[in-house]
């Protein structure tokens, strides 16, 4: 984080004499670390303390473990085998112990001789290698080991410390190397550059950084760790506040022309054509986006809002006020099935009012244009008029609407929809088609953590939607376990008939489409298995063979139909409209489904290998039924055991309809970087001691210390070491995200 020249020093000059050049190329390679600097904020996963061991019942199967213990017992024997026919093979059995639990460690063949002279009962050591189980106990085979000699005076120093720092390692480098490493350069830590203001660190009680840094690597007692961590975290949280708040700043200095709605236009005629009222929320959020809008600056909001809770509506409603204004306004939708969806919506809910320029249009009507990569060449030259002469005032369209030849007369607003599936690239080219920077408003139905809306889109201001409309039914779910109990699955085919009896129709969901180009694919990217496919033995169901099981075993007489990713635009769209108009009872799909299908005659779901999926995609999927009147119905079918994680995880989405809460436990589950993605891409940037959920607390107050800290000073010029921070985190790629966030 500190790129100072001592720092900024590449780790292959500064280890050479130490573990040599091959060290610091592993280091580069399999953990990013490059200089100096890197190496200081590689911070220890956790501690041992002397002599004691890993709780041996914890060991975790098939992971690269690093255990401190003493040698109890060791037995080199003897054997035939292939290689070594007369008895020659020797194996070294070292049992190792912690007092209360024990470990066996195996050597083999001419791996054996260093090993039998130097682990020697009562050697203490530390050992690392990946467990493995054999005659029902657990063992390491081949383990790396360095022994805690206590002689001389640099081992001494280094382990009488009784916290033995265990680092994130690799099969390729051990812990303990990295830990040397560390300890070679941790004299440099004096010379980091502090980025918190001084007022900030005082006022919050915490330690200077090179302080920080000799703590967290080199511990004398626990509160030592606590000290460090409490003041890294603030590093993390405040230098990326810091760095948002800056670009909220800069945002706020850009001009935008103010929109603002007629009192007699489109969008009045539009609400008195409303069958339904709005709700609290719908209205309160239209407020916050209005107000945005009338400003000169450019409106950069994320709107969030329950599957289901009328987002659309919402951005439909701040289309027609720009368009009132004299703008264009544009959506962008992720796939070209949801682009022709929102399209057909959008002019349904209009009525006369999309018909601009028609016979039988309204007075303030408009023209609604959908803009698709699969259109034909005439329909698409006529869109591309309408676009530049400025005939169309609201366009609905895919990434094809960013292309060069496509030019607006007067662009307004953006609205980009599911925000996770667009690129930044992609939002950036379009904004780039007006002549001042257009509004922006970004629709999201997965719920964010608040910690993680602060932490990804803190560049954005955030209004929440969580009622749902009135009318809108419960949807019950059910974990359907197939292998325990194979009468479940059987009752579930018959809850589809029951449904379609009673004129409704059903989704039934795989993660796989099923054809030869899928398993060709899925060879050629040589993907690798979890224990849990292994497991299993089988690959994911597929859409084509459960369609053809379900047309002619439990579904039979049903009409069932496909529809995935794979197929033509215009096949999947019309296979779609006869879902929506009711002439299909059982569609048998991918996740294209997942976001904005709209049909409320739709009840049931059931989502076969349900564990293959996310919590937020279950959710999601989840949201496709229930959207009438009828209650909604979503059954996840999984061949799990009842003790696995993930069929802890369906009960999750099974027991609540709360996204948020569904939110809370995915990103607990997950890795924080894969939730926070694209916006925490590269070696340096990724979160290393904060935590999205945990630090709450930290993280909002860092957001109002960086938004002070930049109001007060938009150019750092007053804290050097800040703006340091600043430009070791915002390397290329994350100024670039940013710039075009």
């Amino acid at each position: 984080m500190d790129l100072v020249p001592a720092l900024e020093e590449p780790l292959k000059q500064s280890l050479k004499s130490v573990l040599g050049p091959a060290t610091a190329k592993v280091m580069a390679e399999h953990l990013g670390l490059h200089t100096v600097g890197d190496l200081l904020h590689h911070y220890p996963r956790r501690y041992e303390e002397r002599g004691q061991l890993t709780h041996l019942a914890d060991l975790p199967m098939d992971e690269h473990v690093t255990v401190v213990a003493q040698v109890a017992d060791a037995r080199l024997h003897s054997f035939a085998s292939a290689k070594a026919p007369r008895g020659k093979g020797q194996r070294l059995e070292v049992t190792i112990t912690d007092g209360s639990g024990r470990l066996q460690l195996v050597f083999f063949g001419n791996g054996v001789h260093k090993p039998h002279k130097e682990l020697l009962p009562g050697t203490r050591a530390m050992f690392a290698g990946k467990v493995s189980v054999f005659n029902r106990r657990l063992q390491l085979a081949h383990p790396a080991y360095e022994l805690l000699r206590g002689d001389g005076e640099e081992s001494v120093e280094a382990w009488a410390g009784a916290l033995i720092p265990i680092y994130p390692a690799t099969a390729k480098l051990e812990s303990w190397k990295i830990g040397k490493a560390v300890q070679t350069v941790l004299p440099t830590a004096q010379e980091a550059l502090d980025p918190l203001p001084p007022a900030l660190r005082e006022g919050r009680g915490l330690v200077p950084l090179p302080e920080a840094l000799l703590k967290i690597h080199r511990p004398h007692t626990k509160a030592d760790i606590a000290d460090a961590r409490a003041r890294l975290k603030w590093d993390e949280a405040f230098v990326l506040q810091v760095a948002l708040a800056r670009r909220r700043h800069a945002d706020a200095q850009l001009p935008a022309v103010p929109r603002r709605p007629k009192a007699d236009g489109l969008l009045a005629a539009f609400d008195d054509r409303l069958p339904f009222t709005l709700t609290e929320g719908q209205q309160k959020v239209s407020q916050e986006i209005f107000a945005d809008l009338a400003t000169e600056h450019p409106m950069h909001r994320l709107l969030q809002g329950e599957v289901g809770s009328g987002k659309t509506m919402v951005a439909l409603r701040a289309m027609l006020a720009v368009v009132d204004a004299g703008g264009q306004a544009v959506m962008l939708a992720p796939t070209e099935v949801l682009a022709q969806q929102h399209h057909r919506s959008i002019t349904e809910m209009m009525g006369e009012l999309a018909e601009g320029g028609m016979l039988g249009g309204a007075e303030q009507a408009t023209k609604v244009v959908a803009l698709t990569g699969s259109m034909g060449a005439a329909a698409r030259r006529q869109a591309l008029l309408d676009l530049v002469t400025g005939e169309a005032g609201i366009v609905i369209g895919t990434h094809a609407l960013i292309e060069d030849k496509v030019q607006f007369h007067d662009l307004g607003l953006v609205v980009v929809d599911e925000q996770h599936r667009f690129g930044v690239e992609q939002r950036d080219a379009l904004r780039g088609k007006s002549k001042q920077p257009p509004h922006l408003l970004v629709m999201t139905a997965t719920p964010i953590p608040r910690t993680v809306a602060m932490t990804v889109f803190g560049d954005l201001e955030t209004s929440v939607l969580d009622q749902l409309p009135a009318g809108r039914s419960p949807i019950a779910s059910h974990v359907v376990p197939a292998a325990d109990k194979p009468h479940f699955l059987a009752r579930a085919w018959d809850r589809i008939r029951e449904e379609v009896a009673n004129g409704h129709q059903a989704y039934v969901v795989c993660p796989r489409i099923g054809d030869d180009l899928d398993d060709a694919d899925a060879k050629k990217a040589g993907k690798k298995k979890s224990p849990e496919d292994e497991a299993e033995k089988r690959p994911p169901l597929a859409v084509l063979e459960v369609a053809d099981q379900l047309d002619k075993g439990p579904l039979r007489g049903l009409r069932v139909e496909v529809l995935h990713g794979r197929m033509h635009p215009d096949d999947k769209d019309t296979v779609m409209r006869r879902f929506a108009a009711g002439e299909t009872d059982v569609l048998v799909a991918t996740t294209v489904i997942e976001v904005g299908v709209n049909v409320p005659n739709a009840t049931a779901m059931v989502i076969m290998d349900a564990d293959r999926f996310g919590v937020s995609q279950l959710h999601q999927l989840r949201g496709r039924v229930g959207r009438g009147s009828a209650p909604g119905l979503c059954l996840l079918v999984t061949e799990m055991p009842e003790a696995a994680a993930a069929r802890q995880r369906l009960n999750a989405v099974a027991s609540t309809l709360d996204g948020f809460e569904l939110s809370r436990i995915d990103l607990e589950q997950r890795r924080e970087g894969d939730v926070l993605g694209q916006a925490q891409s590269g070696a340096r940037t990724s979160l290393r001691v904060l935590a999205v959920i945990e630090d709450e607390e930290v993280i909002a107050e860092a957001r109002q210390e960086a938004t002070a800290v930049v109001t007060a000073d938009p150019e750092l010029e007053q804290l050097p070491g800040l703006r340091t921070a600043l430009d070791a985190l915002l390397d290329e790629e994350r100024e670039q995200y940013l710039e075009k966030g």
